[in-house]
Order: C-alpha cells, then structure tokens, then sequence
C-alpha cells in the first residue's frame, strides 16, 4: 500500500502555502512520485494570519480534487491560539475528514501553560489529539520526558523535511531522534512548495537507509491510517 500525508499545504491561495493551481498541480504530482497515494490538506487557521473561511477552504478542495493524480482528504493545521479555544468548546474546530483525529500546532518559543490539562479535556470528550512538527517547539528539547508523556494519548507527527537537516541543525538532530527512538508516530510532508516534496523525499530516504522498510511502513503507511480513522498510533 502507498503512503499517506496527513500534513500538507497544497490547496492554492489559502495560506503560505501554494499560492496557485499551477503549484498545486506540481506538489501533487511529486508526492504520487514519491509514493503518496493519499494526501491531507491542512490549510492553516491561525488567529491574524492565515485563517481562510471554511467555506472557501471546501471550495479550493472541490476545484484541486477536479484535476489531482491524488484522492484528496481534509482537515487543517489548527493553532493553539484564542480561535481555537473558543471553537474547542463546542468541538468547532476542523478535523480530519470531521472525524475524532485533529491536527494542531504550537508556539515555537514556549510550550503553553496547562498544554496537558487541554488536550486531556479535548481527548475526553472522544477525540485524538495530533501534533504537528513536535521538533520545532523548544520547550520540549531540554525536557524530552515530557513530551513522551504526552505521546502515550496524543499523536506525534515529524516533518520529513525535518528529518532531511532543512529546518536547520537542531530541529533535524531532534526529528531524527524522535523517529529513530520510536517516539514518533509518523512523518509528513508539511509541504507548502515543490521545494518541499523533494525534502519530503530525503527524509524518506533517510527513514529507509537508517531504520529500514517497516520503519517506513510504520511511519508513512500504517500510523497515518489509524490517525484517519482516529485511533492513536501503537
């Protein structure tokens, strides 16, 4: 079976992703190259910067779906900021095909206070909390117990351009050790250009070269499934 990306900014014109069809099209293509037979679109909302209305976001998927090699599926990368707290009282906020799984991601510089004590009272009203790019928050790279504690009930997904050494030496050199340590539950592509499928490429080459065919299966293959379907990766 082919690979599923469960964190992409392909939908043109939505966010700083790609900025047209013409891009689209090439993104699309190169990841169906790479061995992606299904891809999430995860357009951004995020409060003052990129938060498109859902209804133009359906309309960008139906207009992309028209001419994609790909099956298309939806949700979006959803900020941890006041939009999100006010839609996560009444469970507002998108999810992956409207289903239990949804993606979010944090502030870079601080990991939010009461982080745990939110996502618990998410999770117990029957929904799978998925992080995305766990490498890139700094609150977690001199307190790594912590975010494993946070991986036995939320999801982990590392960037494969991560992985490659292109978000710069130490957010590869912890994207590697989340994956090689097992911490991880899969890898995406996040990409928001064509630039970023070839990187996607090269984190799969090195998942491959390093830990092997099942660690790729596990990654790419097996844990995005069961996030789709909202049940937390084993």
């Amino acid at each position: 079976m082919g690979y599923i990306d469960v964190h992409s900014h392909v939908l043109p014109g939505l966010d700083d992703g790609s900025p047209d069809a013409e891009t689209t099209s090439v993104m699309l293509r190169g990841l169906a190259a790479i061995g992606f037979e299904r891809v999430v679109a995860t357009p951004h909302q995020k409060a003052s910067q990129f938060l498109p209305g859902w209804d133009r976001v359906t309309q960008a998927l139906e207009a992309t779906r028209a001419s994609s090699p790909l099956p298309l599926s939806l949700a979006a990368e959803n900020y941890w900021d006041d939009v999100f707290f006010t839609r996560s009282r009444d469970l507002s906020f998108p999810r992956y095909d409207d289903g239990r799984a949804f993606l979010f991601e944090l502030p870079p510089e601080a990991v939010p206070v009461q982080l745990e004590q939110s996502l618990f009272q998410i999770s117990v009203k029957g929904l799978l909390p998925v992080m995305a790019h766990p490498e890139r928050y700094r609150g977690f790279w001199d307190d790594r117990d912590r975010l494993v504690n946070l991986a036995q009930s939320v999801a982990l997904v590392v960037d494969l351009g991560a992985i490659a050494g292109h978000h710069g030496w130490r957010v590869g050199r912890v994207a590697r050790a989340l994956v090689a340590d097992g911490v991880a539950h899969a890898v995406a592509s996040d990409a928001h250009s064509p630039g970023d499928v070839r990187a996607a490429a090269e984190g799969i080459a090195w998942i491959k070269k390093k830990l092997g065919p099942s660690a790729v299966t596990r990654l790419l293959d097996d844990s995005p499934r069961r996030i789709l379907a909202g049940v937390m990766p084993s």
